[in-house]
C-alpha cells in the first residue's frame, strides 16, 4: 500500500511546483525576448555615441551605423560564407604574423570612421602603430579609424545589407574615409573588385590569387581555397 504526505506537506509540494513552473517560464520567456529582433523607428538617427549604447543594451544583435545616423540592422551570414569568412581571417593573421607590424580583426569588429559612421568589414587590417596610439578606452569601444585594409564578402543574393549594391557603398565609405586598400569579394562570381585609395575601381574576372599593393608586402590569397567554401 503507497504511503501519502499530509495534507500540508502536499499543499507545499504544489506550491513549490508551480512556483518552478512559473520561474521557467519567465526565464523563456526573457530568452524570447533576448532573441527578438531589435525594432527601431525607420527615421531615428543616433550619434555614434548613442549607437554604442544601443549596441551594449543588445548584445546579440548585428548592427552597423550610417554616416546619417541610421541604424542598420544586419542580418547573420549564411554557414557557406561564414566559412569562407573564416579562412580569410586564418590568412590575414598568419600574414600578420610573419610580417609583424599589423593587427588583424574579423567581422565582429566595429569601426568608428571620420565621417560618423560605425562599419564593420568581414575582415582588416590595421598598423599597430596606428592601434597602439589610440587610449585603451577607445580600443575597447568602437576604434576611431578606417581600417588601412578591408575585405569584404559578398553574399549570394544581391537582396540586404550584405548584398552587392550595399557592399558597394560600403566600400566607397571605407575608400571615402581613408582606407589604403579594399577587396569585395564575390564567390558566386569568382570575381574581385579592389578599391585602391582614391583610385577608380578594378575588377577582376575568375581570379585565383590577389597580391596586396607594395603598402602590404607579400599579402597574397590564394582565393581558390576562399571559393570554395
Amino acid at each position: 500500500m503507497g504511503s501519502s504526505l499530509p495534507a500540508g506537506l502536499t499543499w507545499i509540494s504544489r506550491s513549490y511546483a508551480a512556483m518552478t513552473i512559473a520561474a521557467q517560464a519567465a526565464n523563456a520567456a526573457s530568452a524570447i525576448d533576448a532573441l527578438a529582433p531589435l525594432r527601431l523607428p525607420t527615421d531615428i538617427r543616433l550619434t555614434p555615441e548613442q549607437f554604442e549604447r544601443v549596441c551594449a543594451q543588445n548584445p546579440e544583435a548585428v548592427l552597423e551605423l550610417g554616416a546619417d545616423g541610421q541604424v542598420i540592422q544586419m542580418t547573420p551570414t549564411g554557414s557557406e560564407t561564414g566559412a569562407r569568412n573564416s579562412r580569410l581571417v586564418m590568412r590575414l593573421l598568419l600574414w600578420a604574423d610573419q610580417q609583424g607590424g599589423w593587427k588583424v580583426f574579423d567581422s565582429s569588429s566595429g569601426f568608428r570612421l571620420p565621417d560618423g559612421s560605425v562599419l564593420s568589414p568581414d575582415a582588416s587590417l590595421v598598423s599597430l602603430q596606428r592601434w597602439r596610439a589610440l587610449p585603451l578606452e577607445q580600443r575597447r569601444g568602437f576604434a576611431p579609424l578606417c581600417p588601412d585594409l578591408v575585405v569584404e564578402l559578398a553574399s549570394p543574393s544581391d537582396e540586404g545589407p550584405r548584398g552587392v549594391t550595399a557592399l558597394r557603398r560600403k566600400m566607397a565609405a571605407y575608400q571615402a574615409n581613408g582606407a589604403r586598400l579594399g577587396w569585395l569579394l564575390l564567390p558566386d562570381e569568382r570575381a574581385v573588385e579592389i578599391w585602391p585609395a582614391s583610385v577608380e575601381l578594378q575588377r577582376i574576372e575568375q581570379a585565383d590569387e590577389l597580391a596586396a599593393s607594395p603598402e602590404f608586402p607579400g599579402l597574397r590569397l590564394e582565393l581558390a581555397e576562399i571559393w570554395a567554401g
